[in-house]
């Protein structure tokens, strides 16, 4: 408490906790401050950006991490990156008009810490002095989304032995995006539900579709395992969200999606404005420098421009990927690795192939990635990871470790460069066999076959209509698979697998690598030498 008629003396430099309110002004603390902090309220208005506080993840070599914040235009911000108490960098900048913006970007660094971000204003003859510590260097991974991601640990499979699982992962930092949507893009984040935090029980498992992701925290924890050194995730996700929801208007536009919006849609039941999570909860993040992202969405969009997914989702993805480049300064890869969850199953009162075309269109139509629209980019397959009796409804398996595991394949394939197997078997060579009535894939890795099954369908046109039949599998080798086509007594126009909302039980899928336990992703293929008009009618 200020005694009646104190007199506050500025007293320099000040030292600033790193607050994350919008701006402060100075007000004066009787009382001992802790570590020597001051109380500021709303004038001073230095402070570092939201994400950046005690015990994040900086991104490592060979990339820089920003350090950015806002400060008094015209005044000068020395930024310094300390270890016991021995100064390792220090960079100058100067505060810029209009935004009140400061940002500076560190020179490369190995692995590991703790280290302080340290960062002072000096304006005329007054200083102030943000500080930051236990800053670790690593991995910076961010985990985008709808419900899916947005699952924490403590509600999936083995959510106890998971939530206690976090003692030799203190070097795996975490920080959850608050649910906010705005109708401007916001240059930092309006709210943050939690802060860069270690891994606790309570932190992992706050509460159902709260904080922390378990996809996002267990592909972090695999990463770890495996790189044995810091990773940083930042989760920003929101349950029951179309892909426009996260995207720009830039990519919109591309792909010719309706400027107005949408109309609401039973498999939407968050925000569905366009744009409106973009702008609140991910270019809020542009500035970070990162390693790369995941995502697992698009259930909503079954029913919401799901046609347009084959271009909305690569279009989201180069879009994130110029912003981060540019807000980075060029730090984040301009080619970042992107990882997906591809759709899982759901048990739907209708037999239509909505699911199975979001599933195609999240390949952008390949059936696999990389590919030459999706550069860069990796793909859980979780079509055998269903969970009829799951309390949050099928659409929400509790499966989440497998998910993560697969996930983390990709990345170390795609990400780092080693040489593994990521992704499940796909043919790559089709021939008819017409006087024995099969058809005969040849695959590009080998294939164990778990059972027999009518998963196979062949599209079977006759006076220039075409319908779909069961192709029951047949004889099998390592890398080939025959097809009974008997059934078929007109012209053989496609080929499709696994082309259902539910396509097997669970791990129970015919087709899977068999030393990775990876299932075959589900595809179609057209024979294109013999199609008879309109390849769109045999999709249907």
């Amino acid at each position: 408490m200020v005694a009646p008629g104190f007199i506050f003396v500025l007293v320099l430099p000040l030292i600033l906790p790193a607050d994350t309110s919008a701006g402060w002004t100075l007000s004066h603390n009787r009382g001992e401050p802790e570590d020597g902090i001051c109380v500021l309220t709303q004038n001073v208005r230095f402070r570092f950006a939201s994400y950046i506080n005690n015990y994040m993840v900086l991104q490592k070599e060979p990339a820089g991490a920003v350090i950015w914040g806002y400060g008094i235009f015209g005044a000068t911000v020395t930024v310094t990156l300390c270890q016991d108490k021995e100064t390792i960098m220090e960079k100058v900048t100067s505060v810029k008009a209009h935004s009140n913006s400061w940002m500076v970007v560190l020179d490369p660094m190995k692995p590991g810490g703790p280290y302080e971000v340290m960062a002072q204003q000096t304006f005329g003859r007054t200083n102030f002095t943000l500080r930051v510590h236990d800053v670790l260097f690593g991995d910076v991974w961010l985990c985008s989304g709808q419900s899916n991601m947005q699952m924490t640990v403590s509600q999936i499979f083995n959510a106890t032995r998971e939530l206690s699982n976090t003692a030799a992962y203190q070097s795996v930092r975490i920080f959850s995006v608050s649910l906010t949507e705005a109708e401007q893009e916001l240059e930092d984040l309006a709210k943050v539900d939690l802060q860069w935090s270690k891994p606790t029980s309570e932190n992992l498992g706050h509460g159902v579709f709260k904080y922390m992701s378990a996809v996002c925290w267990l592909f972090g924890r695999n990463l770890y395992d495996t790189l044995h050194y810091p990773i940083g995730l930042i989760s920003s996700s929101w349950g029951g969200t179309p892909i426009e929801a996260w995207s720009s208007g830039r990519s919109l536009k591309t792909c010719g999606v309706p400027t107005r919006g949408f109309t609401r849609s039973d498999s939407v039941t968050g925000p569905n404005k366009n744009s409106v999570l973009w702008n609140a909860m991910i270019h809020p993040l542009h500035n970070m420098t990162l390693k790369g992202m995941i995502w697992y969405q698009g259930e909503s969009n079954i029913n919401v421009n799901r046609d347009l997914y084959n271009c909305t989702f690569p279009a989201l993805i180069e879009d994130w990927r110029q912003a981060f480049h540019r807000g980075s300064q060029g730090q984040t890869e301009r080619f970042f690795p992107f990882g997906f969850v591809q759709l899982s199953s759901y048990l739907s009162a209708t037999s239509d192939d909505k699911f199975p075309q979001i599933r195609w269109h999240q390949t952008a139509d390949f059936g696999y990635v990389p590919n030459v629209r999706m550069p860069n980019t990796f793909m859980a397959v979780a079509m055998d990871l269903c969970d009829r009796t799951s309390p949050y409804g099928s659409i929400h398996p509790r499966d989440k470790q497998t998910v993560a595991y697969r996930l983390h394949l990709g990345a170390r394939a795609v990400a780092y460069g080693e040489k593994l197997i990521f992704q499940g078997p796909l043919p790559e060579k089709m021939e008819l066999l017409a006087d024995r009535g099969l058809l005969n894939l040849t695959y590009s890795q080998q294939i164990q076959v778990k059972k027999q099954d009518k998963i196979f369908e062949i599209s079977c046109c006759s006076d220039r209509q075409c319908k779909w039949l069961p192709a029951p599998m047949g004889p099998f080798s390592a890398q080939t698979l025959a097809l009974n086509v008997s059934s078929c007594r007109g012209t053989l126009a496609a080929v499709r697998y696994a082309w259902t909302t539910w396509p097997c039980e669970y791990k129970r899928c015919p087709l899977y690598h068999p030393s990775s336990t990876l299932p075959a992703p589900p595809f179609i293929a057209f024979m294109t030498d013999q199609i008879p008009g309109d390849l769109s009618k045999l999709a249907e």
